[in-house]
């Protein structure tokens, strides 16, 4: 029922299409290092502006409904970086805005993106404590 209901997928178009624009951002996160670096930022906050102006990039393609179209066509070349996480924070809080700023934006606003901290922030802490006991780094070392 589910084979007849569905279209079959293009796998090899949609992956070509989730490398290219994930690719794609990287390339511009890149493009922008060199940008900041070449107007004389050290390289450290030239990091620091690049995630900045990623983030900001997303938020107002986001806002404008914009990100939503690219991420249809490029699946998850659109979820990966930091864009995508920035666009999973901004849209349950542009959806939601109209129940007001805390039941609605405040409440709804980690609706996706919270499990990600969570778990994140989880593995990182047990990681912290398996090397602060052991001191292996499961990297050979």
């Amino acid at each position: 029922m589910v084979k007849r209901a569905c279209p079959p997928s293009a796998l090899a178009t949609d992956c070509l299409w989730a490398f290219g624009v994930g690719g794609g951002i990287c390339t511009l996160g890149e493009g922008l290092r060199q940008l900041y670096l070449s107007l004389g930022w050290e390289k450290d906050a030239a990091g620091s502006l690049v995630s900045v102006t990623l983030i900001g990039l997303s938020g107002l393609l986001t806002c404008l409904g914009l990100y939503q179209k690219l991420a249809a066509k490029a699946g998850a070349g659109t979820l990966v970086p930091i864009t995508g996480f920035a666009n999973s924070v901004i849209s349950p809080a542009i959806e939601f805005k109209a129940e007001g700023l805390i039941t609605g934006v405040g409440a709804k606003m980690f609706i996706i993106a919270g499990p990600v901290i969570v778990y994140g922030l989880t593995a990182s802490w047990v990681w912290g404590m398996i090397y602060a006991f052991t001191g292996w780094t499961g990297m050979g070392g």
